[in-house]
């Protein structure tokens, strides 16, 4: 029945897009690898963290993917930048995400999407797990899935970010982490046209990491299907600073102890977030680390973040309240490193990893004392099996459509100073994603020309961005439509 149902679903999806000529392939999670479902080549994550307007904005009426115009400048520079992947924090699922969503699936970015929100009844509570996990909650997280789970450059859900954030929370959090996850695979499995995977997002508390990873990724019934246990583990390190600082190499880093701890993973695992700021500015030395030794175990990672907030000097790019933008030395920087990259190399897949099956879960999978050893999970709360069964009412689906507009009209300026000449998303040929393109956008050459003036608005006028924390073709339908099954 439920094969049935995603049939028609993936039938549904697949004729929404039948005005749009390009879209991505599904990446599929296989063993310890992200894989491209066509190519069966290794997908790795080349991304940044994407919340403008940090968590503040949330619940304003707009969110980082309702503005097309900020959109298209945004992915306008990502691409050039080289990523292929954003991660998004905080989504309103009443909202109209279509334009956006197309435009960074045509010029191929995928995106990693928080189901969990900054207000009341969105998120799970450390401090009141067992009232925060409440059918209301349920309803909000399922409705972010419906209005997304039709969009082809969906990666991927992430059921918490640092849910777990100190010791303690790891031994009350857990069981509750894998039921937010089973019930999201659950209704996934329900109501979307094709699988999506759902994992978490790691705080680096040392000393529950491992504990955390093994919790989670095993099977309780022993079996991969097992819908509580995560589809890929993201880690929030910023442990590498560099290129003056003492940890920036392989082992002060601790590098080489994440690839020893995660030898044997089942799932995928990444940075979901990295880039310390300690020194300034950033230079990413860490990035040629992470796509060379590491990539035994890891799945590339994001760059946290993609815009300049006043309070933390993370971003990569200022934002102005007129819509001006200028990137940051950060951002060329970050574009040198990427430019660097072997691709080819990159998507070589291990074939021993696509096949390795998870553990069963057990105690002696834990090593901290004080972290959760019980597999009896919540059971789902009142009213929340009539959503999984059922649906939430009136959802509001996406879809993609069709993106006329290329070229960005709002001002962008350089490092330099000098302003971005024709600068516009490049749509990228079905089946294609992003990847480094070896351009450089310092403000010395670009897609054009550069003029010489410099974007001077006040400081003041810079918006914020600020994570949050403790939150969880027409043609050949039948076959593609296969593949989505």
């Amino acid at each position: 029945m439920v094969n049935a149902k995603r049939w028609a679903l993936a039938l549904t999806a697949l004729l929404s897009y039948r005005t749009f000529v390009s879209a991505v392939v599904e990446v599929k999670v296989q063993g310890s690898n992200f894989v491209n479902n066509v190519t069966s080549n290794r997908f790795q994550i080349i991304g940044v963290a994407y919340q403008p307007g940090g968590s503040a904005a949330y619940g304003m009426g707009s969110d980082p993917l309702s503005n097309g115009t900020l959109c298209l400048r945004d992915a306008a520079l990502m691409q050039s930048l080289g990523v292929n992947t954003i991660r998004i924090y905080n989504l309103d699922p009443t909202l109209d995400h279509d334009m956006c969503v197309s435009i960074f699936n045509a010029v191929g970015i995928y995106m990693l999407i928080d189901v969990n929100s900054p207000l009341p009844n969105e998120s799970l509570n450390p401090g009141d797990l067992s009232g925060s996990y409440s059918s209301t909650y349920l309803n909000h997280i399922f409705a972010v899935v419906e209005a997304f789970h039709n969009y082809p450059n969906i990666l991927g859900f992430f059921s918490g970010n640092e849910v777990m954030n100190n010791v303690p929370s790891g031994g009350t959090v857990p069981p509750y982490i894998r039921a937010v996850t089973r019930d999201l695979n659950d209704y996934i499995a329900k109501h979307s046209p094709k699988q999506i995977p759902v994992g978490y997002s790691a705080a680096d508390v040392k000393d529950i990491l491992t504990d955390s990873w093994a919790y989670l990724s095993c099977a309780i019934n022993g079996q991969a299907s097992d819908p509580s246990r995560i589809a890929f583990f993201g880690l929030n390190s910023y442990s590498w600073c560099g290129p003056t600082s003492p940890s920036a190499n392989y082992v002060a880093s601790s590098y080489d102890k994440l690839v020893e701890d995660f030898s044997n993973t089942t799932i995928p695992i990444f940075f979901s977030e990295y880039g310390c700021n300690k020194v300034e500015p950033r230079v990413f030395d860490e990035v040629p680390v992470l796509y060379g030794n590491m990539t035994s175990v890891m799945s590339g990672g994001l760059v946290y973040e993609y815009y300049q907030q006043i309070a933390n000097n993370f971003g990569l790019v200022w934002l102005y309240d007129n819509g001006t933008a200028q990137i940051k030395v950060d951002y060329d920087n970050l574009q040198s490193q990427y430019n660097k990259l072997d691709i080819t190399t990159l998507q070589k897949g291990n074939m021993s990893a696509i096949t390795i099956q998870p553990a069963h879960c057990s105690d002696d999978l834990i090593q901290s004392a004080q972290f959760s050893t019980s597999f009896m999970l919540p059971s789902v709360p009142d009213g929340g099996q009539d959503l999984i069964d059922n649906g939430v009412k009136n959802p509001n689906n996406g879809k993609l459509i069709s993106v006329t507009q290329t070229s960005v009209s709002l001002p962008v300026f350089g490092s330099n100073g000098g302003q971005l000449k024709n600068l516009a998303i490049k749509p990228l040929a079905d089946n294609e994603s992003n990847t480094p393109n070896g351009q450089d956008t310092s403000g010395s050459t670009t897609s054009g020309s550069i003029t010489a003036s410099v974007a001077q608005p006040s400081p003041t006028n810079k918006n914020s961005c600020s994570r949050v924390k403790g939150s969880l073709a027409f043609a050949g339908i039948v076959a593609f439509a296969a593949i989505l099954l």
